[in-house]
């Protein structure tokens, strides 16, 4: 007999629609799976027919074939063991077959329980784009599914519980899509910052335009709590902006029952000893890396020149065009990987050059050889970089709190909601039309660039990131025009000495 399931797959960051035909025929019993199935897939003959057995139905004793069509994409993972387990009993007559608009994902244990599998989101999206009405997914993911508008997504524990459901004995009722909580748009607050005003104004003015900036200091001086603080003052995250993160972090395994949708922007700290393949994406099946988990927010790389030439490198290509694509032999994947690059580093190896107490020991042979593992086009892809003072006793003893996030969080919203009526983007990713529109210059402001721009050495890329930055502080200050002040306050963020320390 045969019998056809509805099912779903993934690839790359996105979900398609697969078909489980399962035919059952006079023969030696023999047990088939066919369509490019990897090992996991494979296995998945045993975990079936346990739970055919533990449940208290017959598993035939015939020939079995399975077909995961369509037959020429590899498929991969534990997800096709319900749709095996109803098409198996559907074909040997065991229960009716379900309905066309049905479709079914899921992990099986020995015993007939469902396991969360990664994915569930865009496998939930794509059921929707494939006409499915009604998706049957492990309880864990169920509440991830529900974030997919036009699929009634049903949150299933066991096997037994959804053939009752199939048979009309007791009906699963589609879960409504989960609310978000207080506890799912926590960020630490700047509030718990002290001192350290130069730097909090470099960070509002990245936030403000969506720049990538650098900082610079000696250990202790506040730049990996600063850094972790930028997500609290960043524009909300869209509904389209949260699943599309929630898809990448779905795919990487990294959602749960408890926050089953990434609702404030990601925050991305790899440590320097990353693989430039972990950083970009990849494996025998490519899934994302570093730089797509921090799509729609920050990537933040602590002690910058510790980390390997490759990987940093990785990073050129994704900073201009906001994706990245990886190329393995299951297939190329391109993955989105937009996000605000933020980075650490000492002054010098041991990282006290400059410091008050003149405990440095670094020769200038020693900083340029320091400096030099950071290549100039990747510095130059860098909008802003700001030094980090060391903090005095003074500063550290102050009791007052300074300014919470919610206050800097409303002027980074007032100017990206002016960028937003202006091009519907930040100005970090203005194209050369909009420049020319909108970071027109003034007789004096032209003059203050010549000179920037001879005295400093800037490349034609530097140029335009400092017009970028010039538009967002003029933005934040509510003026219509860049004004030489804020073109000057943008060039001094380029005017740290790399050669020298």
């Amino acid at each position: 007999m045969f019998s056809c399931v509805n099912s779903l797959g993934v690839s790359g960051v996105g979900g398609y629609g697969v078909s489980l035909e399962v035919f059952v025929s006079n023969g030696l019993p023999h047990f088939d799976v066919v369509g490019l199935p990897d090992t996991a897939v494979n296995e998945a003959r045993e975990r079936v027919r346990a739970a055919i057995k533990n449940n208290g139905y017959r598993f035939p004793s015939s020939r079995i074939t399975v077909n995961l069509a369509p037959a020429d994409k590899k498929k991969s993972g534990t997800l096709y063991d319900l749709p095996m387990f109803i098409g198996i009993l559907a074909a040997s007559g065991e229960i009716e077959a379900p309905a066309k608009d049905c479709a079914f994902v899921g992990e099986l244990s020995l015993t007939g329980q469902l396991r969360p599998i990664p994915g569930a989101l865009p496998m939930a999206m794509a059921a929707a784009r494939e006409g499915i009405r009604h998706l049957f997914v492990p309880a864990e993911n169920a509440g991830e599914a529900a974030f997919a508008e036009g699929v009634n997504v049903y949150a299933v524990e066991t096997v037994a519980q959804l053939i009752a459901h199939l048979k009309g004995e007791r009906s699963l009722l589609p879960i409504p899509e989960p609310s978000l909580s207080a506890d799912d748009l926590m960020t630490p607050d700047f509030a718990d910052v002290k001192g350290q005003e130069n730097v909090k104004r470099a960070l509002e003015i990245a936030a403000a335009g969506g720049h990538n900036i650098l900082i610079v200091g000696p250990p202790g001086a506040g730049k990996s709590m600063m850094a972790k603080r930028l997500p609290g003052i960043l524009p909300d995250m869209s509904r389209a902006e949260m699943i599309e993160s929630t898809e990448i972090h779905s795919v990487a395994g990294l959602t749960s029952s408890k926050h089953p949708i990434v609702a404030v922007r990601p925050f991305r700290s790899p440590h320097h000893t990353v693989s430039a393949a972990a950083l970009a994406g990849g494996g025998t099946t490519p899934r994302p890396g570093e730089i797509s988990l921090a799509h729609n927010g920050v990537l933040f790389l602590d002690e910058l020149p510790e980390f390997s030439a490759a990987a940093l490198e990785v990073l050129r290509q994704p900073l201009e065009d906001g994706q990245v694509t990886v190329s393995r032999v299951a297939g190329t994947v391109t993955f989105p990987s937009r996000f605000m690059l933020v980075c650490a580093m000492n002054p010098c190896k041991c990282g006290w050059y400059g410091h008050p107490s003149g405990r440095c020991r670094c020769s200038a042979v020693d900083i340029r050889r320091y400096h030099s593992r950071i290549s100039g086009p990747l510095l130059d892809r860098i909008d802003l970089i700001v030094e980090v003072p060391a903090l005095d006793y003074e500063e550290l003893r102050r009791r007052q709190s300074a300014e919470p996030s919610s206050e800097i969080k409303k002027r980074v919203d007032a100017a990206r909601a002016v960028q937003e009526r202006r091009f519907h983007d930040c100005n970090a990713h203005m194209d050369s039309k909009a420049l020319r529109q909108f970071c027109a210059l003034t007789h004096e402001g032209e003059e203050l660039m010549h000179q920037a721009f001879d005295a400093l050495g800037l490349s034609a890329r530097s140029y335009d990131r400092i017009l970028r930055v010039a538009r967002t502080i003029a933005d934040l200050d509510g003026a219509a025009d860049i004004e030489p002040q804020h073109l000057a306050e943008a060039i001094q963020y380029r005017t740290y000495d790399f050669r020298e320390g």
